[in-house]
């Protein structure tokens, strides 16, 4: 069976390294990209499963990007998972079309579940 694909969008290294280690522990196949303006291109070349998208990430935001991508007909689908560190992430994440969103600093078990949840 082939693993499932984490595309993550954030402009946190340290974060992104620890997200990667632990979703590829996990048995999943993880791509990262510390910026949105190319989205679109990341998610044709990745084919991710599902998308984990910071709403402080550089150039066009979380919001914009997220919007971009389920703008698209082939992408939309995609489940986008907001993940941000912000008072008013509920309504962050309607406004962006994300599909759910964990508030940072999240638990590493509540992230893994939202993911797991989607990709069930």
């Amino acid at each position: 069976m082939s693993k499932k694909k984490i595309l993550i969008f954030d402009d946190d290294t340290t974060l992104l390294e620890l997200i990667s280690i632990i979703f590829e522990d996990g048995g999943y196949e993880v791509d990262i990209s510390q910026t949105s303006h190319n989205i679109l291109e990341k998610v044709s070349e990745f084919h991710p499963d599902i998308i984990l998208m910071d709403n402080w990430i550089p150039n066009i935001g979380g919001i914009e990007a997220t919007k971009l991508l389920k703008s698209q007909e082939e992408f939309k689908n995609i489940p986008v998972i907001y993940v941000t560190a912000n008072n008013d992430i509920e309504a962050l994440a309607a406004s962006a079309q994300a599909d759910d969103f964990v508030a940072k600093p999240f638990d590493l078990d509540d992230l893994e579940q939202k993911v797991a949840k989607y990709l069930a």
